[in-house]
């Protein structure tokens, strides 16, 4: 027998409606890549996304083509997003900061018909717009007195072309499992993989980030997106946001320390999210300028462990609660959130603040465990490593045109990361398993080292990798970039070290570079430095 409820899809469009109808007087508000703020609400956001599907109609545009944005965080690149999507096309965003030869292989396989491109890249654009053998138009999100002269086929300025239609426009209508976003990873090994989204799976994704123990948004609060939208779904913030009625801050190109700053103050921003880096840029104009953070009440930290150093930082310093969470692509992404929880409220601020540099708990729609090699489950005792599988409505069950098993046999996402989970359910990420370090038959955490590395006066960055031993099979060496100016030497980092990590875990050697390699979604290149480290031999 089925229930007797209404047949509702779930489609993306209806986040939106919501949003307009309910909060349409919310502000949303941009950085241009002009240069001037520019104010708009949900219900404009809801009016000109209209107007981008209707103009996607009289372009040819049908179900499922793959429609191709590289583009900042913006109003437009928003309403671009969701009128893509309401015309049933499947949003494509392009990381820009991918090497040329991937963005080639990205947009070829997918096909892209037509592109959104800001004018920021469009010299990335240009200088490619002859291997991309499938697009036809190209729409840069501009007005016509911003529109440059360009070498791209059919390009036209967004304003212009939005202008020629009206919003009398009836979202599409299909199946709620119906392909919504593609999203390819940044490839560390081997060719890009397209992760290909749902409505459904988004819109479920959306109501999973607004519980209170995630990031728990409510139309009284004021969001500043920093996390880029060309990340997986900007952590799904671009659905969250509206279907809360928060108000909306979109930071464009000004990612630096000063301009972050500058809309976190001037708007009032309650809440934000984005990745370490952006993070240390703003603390240190912090420290520089002696400004603080006085409407500011959470911050979300993810795409790469966060350093203890940055969380006491928040916590004590500015009394602003940091939020350690994990997530992939293909997640949608977040996949825990380090939100304290009642059993946790008994336990001393050290002992919190130690506890949130784990990646946190799994929310409801996300289920997590750890086994062993031969896929047996291991226990949640907090010290037991094992291969982090998971499942859920918006976790992927395959790559876009590409034929390979990706679930276990009983329906597991293997997500490549070797992790614990503790009694209270908080997950820590200590490896890549192609990273994990094996020494004498245990396992080396070399995120562990490095996030306490970062602590130590005089370390900008810190790398650990295993490099052979004739006793030991694996011992971790560590790669340091100095701060400017900084003099710090090996035996200092490593005295710094002593007694903060166990003995064994000590590195056998520390190293000192310009520069530490990194993908395009900023997570250390460690198969870079391997082969940058591959002769090195320990002295012991």
């Amino acid at each position: 027998m089925l229930g007797l409820m209404q047949d509702y899809p779930l489609l993306t469009n209806t986040i939106l409606d919501h949003g307009a109808l309910n909060h349409g007087e919310r502000e949303l508000v941009t950085r241009s890549v002009e240069g001037p703020i520019r104010r708009s609400t949900l219900a404009d956001l809801r009016s000109r996304s209209l107007k981008v599907a209707k103009a996607l109609e009289l372009e040819g545009v049908k179900l499922g083509d793959r429609i191709a944005t590289m583009a900042w965080n913006t109003e437009r690149h928003m309403e671009a997003w969701f009128g893509i999507m309401g015309n049933g096309a499947i949003c494509h965003t392009l990381n820009p900061r991918l090497f040329a030869e991937q963005l080639d292989y990205i947009v070829n396989h997918a096909e892209d018909d037509i592109m959104f491109v800001d004018l920021t890249f469009m010299p990335i654009v240009e200088a490619l717009k002859d291997r991309f053998s499938t697009v036809r138009k190209y729409i840069v999100l501009t007005d016509a007195e911003h529109m440059p002269e360009t070498s791209l086929p059919g390009a036209v300025a967004y304003e212009d072309w939005i202008g020629a239609v009206d919003d009398d426009f009836q979202w599409k209508t299909f199946d709620e499992n119906t392909a919504a976003a593609l999203c390819y990873t940044s490839g560390t090994t081997g060719n890009p993989k397209g992760v290909l989204y749902s409505h459904r799976s988004n819109v479920l994704h959306g109501l999973t980030v607004n519980q209170p123990d995630v990031f728990g948004l409510t139309s009284e609060d004021v969001i500043l997106a920093i996390v880029p939208m060309f990340h997986a779904n900007a952590w799904a913030l671009t659905y969250a946001v509206p279907a809360a009625g928060a108000k909306m801050i979109m930071p464009g190109a000004g990612m630096d320390g000063e301009s972050i700053y500058e809309l976190l103050d001037s708007e009032k921003v309650t809440a934000t999210a984005a990745v370490p880096t952006v993070w240390l840029g703003l603390l240190q104009y912090l420290e520089e300028t002696g400004k603080k953070l006085p409407y500011l009440n959470r911050v979300v930290v993810g795409g790469a462990a966060c350093p203890p150093m940055m969380i006491r930082k928040f916590e004590l310093d500015y009394g602003v609660e940091l939020i350690h969470g994990w997530g992939m692509t293909e997640m949608s992404p977040v996949g825990s959130v380090g939100k304290m929880k009642h059993a946790t409220s008994s336990l001393d601020r050290e002992a919190q603040l130690k506890l949130k540099e784990k990646q946190g708990r799994s929310p409801y729609m996300v289920e997590m465990k750890i086994v062993d090699d031969d896929g047996g489950d291991l226990p949640r005792d907090g010290s037991s490593f094992g291969h982090l599988l998971v499942k859920g409505p918006a976790v992927s069950k395959g790559y876009y045109r590409i034929d390979e098993q990706v679930l276990t046999d009983d329906g597991w996402f293997d997500t490549g990361d070797i992790a614990t989970i503790d009694p209270l359910g908080f997950m820590q990420i200590t490896d890549r398993d192609k990273d994990v370090i094996k020494s004498g038959g245990e396992w080396i955490s070399s995120i562990e080292i490095e996030n306490v590395a970062v602590g130590c006066q005089g370390v900008t960055e810190a790398a650990v990798i295993g490099l052979p031993h004739p006793k030991w099979s694996e011992r971790p060496l560590l790669i340091v970039v100095r701060d400017p100016g900084s003099e710090i030497s090996a035996e200092e980092i490593l005295a710094y070290l002593d007694g903060k990590i166990a003995k064994w875990w000590m590195p056998d050697d520390v190293q000192f570079v310009d520069e530490i390699p990194h993908t395009a979604t900023g997570k250390i290149q460690k198969m870079d430095l391997r082969d940058t480290f591959k002769d090195y031999v320990f002295k012991t």
